[in-house]
């Protein structure tokens, strides 16, 4: 069974409670589209733009906003994720305050803080599928120009619009989890400031009438779910600090990684038909070399220990199965990014 549907199953989750929010304001938009028209030009200088706009009106401002119908048990992240207790702790407080209420869920943007390999990405995918909303990643250490945030002036050749415009305008949830990850990384030249945007949308009143630079229409990114990843705080100005709750996450110990490898084990097992041939747990032996390995590893380390016990006509897989067992190298603990 994959952590995923560990989720599904064990965190007792009744269907998300959704209503209808508009992300933009239809009127704004058709007087943009007119003003393109009255322009005249090239009938290429604008299409980008133009399609835009085209696609806004076709597909309507209303979007869901959902949120959990009550709190729900979370044991089974608790358990997948036993080094983030603190911000599992805050998503339930936030949780609870919207139940019982019209009010949409509202989380303080949140700052995971750690080392790498520790299950920062893996966490806020968790959390969408935990709230029922969709997830966006921006990965800043990639970033080569700060207008990935916010769009870019139609002006400029090969312009489009941000990740948060593209998340509400091209989604389907008005309160999508966006994930800034390793945003300690993000590097732009001095008049351009990658992380420019984040002043007004981390801010719950100005996200209101977030403007993105390419469609030039306004945006209600109010409900957007922040969470961003960073290996060091020094990278990142103090007034984006401020704005968030910042959780410094530890690795996972020995005993909790073990925990972690077991579980990946079964699920593996479990969701293939092939795994009926072998044993329901995975033996101390093989718990203790997985449990070097970040998860992803561990996964492509099961799947090779896997095929290489079916090849040798063993239920059971063994330490000599799993790749580079007993190999010198450096231990890596914990979840990848």
């Amino acid at each position: 069974m994959t952590s995923r549907s560990l989720v599904t199953q064990e965190a007792a989750l009744s269907l998300p409670v959704a209503q209808m929010r508009s992300v933009f304001h239809p009127h704004e938009v058709e007087r943009k589209l007119a003003r393109l028209h009255d322009a005249g030009g090239s009938a290429r200088e604008h299409d980008n733009l133009r399609a835009v706009y085209e696609r806004m009106l076709e597909r309507g401002p209303e979007r869901f906003q959902v949120k959990p119908s009550g709190v729900p048990d979370m044991a089974a992240l608790y358990e997948w994720l036993p080094n983030f207790t603190e911000v599992l702790d805050d998503v339930k407080r936030h949780v609870a305050l919207a139940q019982d209420s019209r009010d949409g869920l509202e989380v303080t943007p949140m700052l995971l803080l750690g080392p790498p390999g520790i299950g920062k990405t893996h966490f806020a995918r968790q959390l969408a599928e935990l709230l029922g909303t969709g997830m966006s990643l921006v990965p800043m250490s990639s970033m080569t120009a700060g207008w990935l945030l916010s769009g870019a002036s139609s002006q400029w050749k090969g312009a489009r619009p941000g990740k948060v415009f593209e998340a509400l305008v091209e989604g389907e949830f008005a309160n999508p989890v966006i994930v800034v990850d390793e945003i300690d990384k993000a590097a732009g030249e001095a008049q351009y400031d990658p992380l420019g945007a984040l002043y007004g949308l981390l801010e719950h009143d100005t996200a209101q009438s977030f403007t993105d630079e390419f469609a030039e229409v306004a945006i209600d990114a109010s409900q957007v779910i922040w969470i961003t990843t960073a290996n060091d705080e020094r990278g990142i100005p103090e007034p984006i600090l401020n704005r968030m709750n910042v959780f410094e996450v530890q690795a996972p110990s020995t005993d909790q990684a073990r925990a972690i490898a077991a579980r990946l084990y079964r699920g593996i097992r479990g969701e293939h038909d092939w795994g009926r041939h072998f044993e329901p747990e995975a033996g101390p032996d093989v718990l203790d070399l997985l449990a070097q390995l970040a998860p992803r590893e561990m996964r492509r380390a099961l799947m090779t220990g896997f095929g290489n016990a079916r090849l040798a006509g063993r239920g059971c897989v063994e330490p000599a199965d799993l790749p580079q067992a007993g190999a010198s190298r450096k231990p890596r603990m914990g979840f990848t990014q």
